[in-house]
């Protein structure tokens, strides 16, 4: 392994032009010099493809732009890395910033930690003028450190591994311990042991795929802000909510499905319940048996 690996800089977008330019800005300033940024459109109607095409001519990074047929967020993701040629993927969404150093201090610890499958940081938050309030003063008290209760003191870097599971709070709030996909660098042959992002996931669908990393390697966490991470009204959080899209009813079929062993006794008995046939059958024999009794 070089200790300059090639870094694909992905950018899912669509109709991102709000504030894809300082998005792109953020990568030009980069301190670490071996990137291509790999852009994955999803037919967007605006001026996104505008900004892309202008910043092309001036990027000191190889710059591919990439068509894609609109088939989900996590479909988008998926050509993002199909098409990267990196030894490492960096997500970065388009509203999203990273600080100057983000790569080069990432790259640095994944030199330090070769068998880590993720290099993850912590973030700052840009709050967009139009969603300033008490929801998002509670939302960023909730989760400005998602990793709360996983790390008893200060340190450099946290380093994950397969106990996280067997926490009795893991399937407590924040569901999502590792963080957003702007904040994560991963190994891009990692696909070919666990596979792409499932396209059938809108809301869970990052911390799924992190979690199946974790299953195989470690995770480890920077204890740094390297990434400035917007909230607004139109990210697609706010925007699946107005739409009633919600699959955080399947993160317990999930866990149950693929994490069951890795589970403390505590929720495998609360998952159990929740889905086991035999559970099921019993209850409904205990139900008639005490209606059998009056």
């Amino acid at each position: 392994m070089s200790d300059l690996p090639l870094i694909s800089v992905c950018i899912p977008t669509y109709n991102g032009e709000k504030y894809l330019q300082e998005t792109l800005e953020s990568i030009q300033l980069q301190t670490y010099s071996n990137v291509e940024l790999i852009i994955s459109d999803d037919s967007s109607i605006d001026k996104t493809l505008d900004i892309i095409k202008k910043f092309k001519v001036i990027s000191k990074y190889p710059v591919f732009l990439y068509h894609h047929n609109p088939t989900g967020i996590g479909s988008n993701w998926n050509n993002c890395i199909k098409k990267a040629n990196g030894e490492l993927i960096k997500f970065l969404f388009q509203d999203d910033v990273m600080e100057y150093n983000c790569l080069e201090r990432m790259v640095s610890v994944y030199n330090k930690n070769p068998q880590a499958g993720l290099i993850a940081s912590k973030r700052s938050f840009i709050v967009e003028k139009n969603v300033i309030g008490e929801i998002t003063n509670n939302w960023i008290e909730k989760y400005r450190d998602l990793q709360i209760g996983l790390q008893h003191q200060k340190a450099d870097i946290l380093i994950l591994d397969k106990a996280v599971f067997k926490r009795s709070d893991f399937r407590k709030s924040p569901l999502n311990k590792i963080g957003e996909p702007s904040v994560v660098l991963f190994r891009k042959d990692i696909v070919n042991q666990i596979g792409y992002f499932r396209a059938d996931l809108k809301q869970i669908l990052d911390y799924e795929y992190w979690y199946r990393i974790l299953k195989r390697n470690t995770i480890v966490i920077i204890n740094e802000q390297l990434v400035r991470f917007r909230i607004h009204e139109d990210q697609a959080t706010n925007v699946n909510r107005e739409k009633a899209i919600n699959d955080y009813s399947l993160y317990d079929k999930i866990l149950y499905k693929e994490y069951f062993n890795l589970l403390s006794e505590e929720n495998k008995l609360r998952l159990r319940h929740k889905f086991s046939l035999i559970m099921r059958i019993n209850r409904k024999l205990l139900t008639l048996f005490s209606l059998n009794q009056k």
